[in-house]
């Protein structure tokens, strides 16, 4: 995407109204251009910047990335991995039945701040970008991942229910 047409119109814009100040004004304007043009570029990317945030929000577990090729931003999107279709009866036995049952991604989207440790932090950032995700992205799919568990897979095993059993004993002996 080039920025420069955007850039450009505004530079056009902004020598338009200092016509109208007078000679002043158009020097003015003259001079601060080029300043101008980093700031409104720089503007730009962060407004969208902040739009490929949303559409991942909207997206996930799919993401939008924006990256930067000399000056000129790219988008990259990196759609889900589509799920094979499941059986109508069963849909309506995990919908009626399990109370975890999948959390629908397409649903409104709510905003929250969470707090983690540097090292936390630091080690979701690297997961997210070994998956070509944003952290936002893989933060949504690991807690949906984290949700759709079933109470088995949460539940500690029982003492003999697997080979690596423990076995503990309080009391003493003669």
């Amino acid at each position: 995407m080039n920025l420069s047409t955007y850039v450009n119109n505004l530079g056009r814009e902004f020598a338009t109204l200092a016509e109208a100040g007078g000679e002043e004004s158009r020097e003015l304007v003259e001079r601060l251009s080029g300043s101008l043009e980093s700031a409104i570029r720089m503007t730009l990317l962060d407004a969208l910047s902040a739009a490929t945030d949303e559409i991942t929000l909207d997206l996930a577990p799919g993401s939008v990335e924006l990256r930067l090729r000399g000056r000129d931003p790219n988008f990259v999107v990196t759609a889900p991995a589509p799920e094979p279709a499941p059986d109508a009866s069963a849909v309506t036995e995990a919908t009626t039945a399990d109370p975890l049952a999948p959390i629908a991604d397409d649903g409104p989207s709510s905003r929250i701040n969470v707090r983690l440790p540097e090292q936390l932090k630091a080690a979701v950032e690297d997961a997210a970008a070994k998956e070509g995700r944003s952290v936002n992205a893989w933060l949504v799919r690991a807690a949906s991942s984290a949700l759709q568990k079933t109470d088995s897979d949460q539940r500690p095993r029982q003492s003999g229910s697997g080979p690596l059993t423990q076995q503990s004993f309080n009391g003493w002996v003669r």
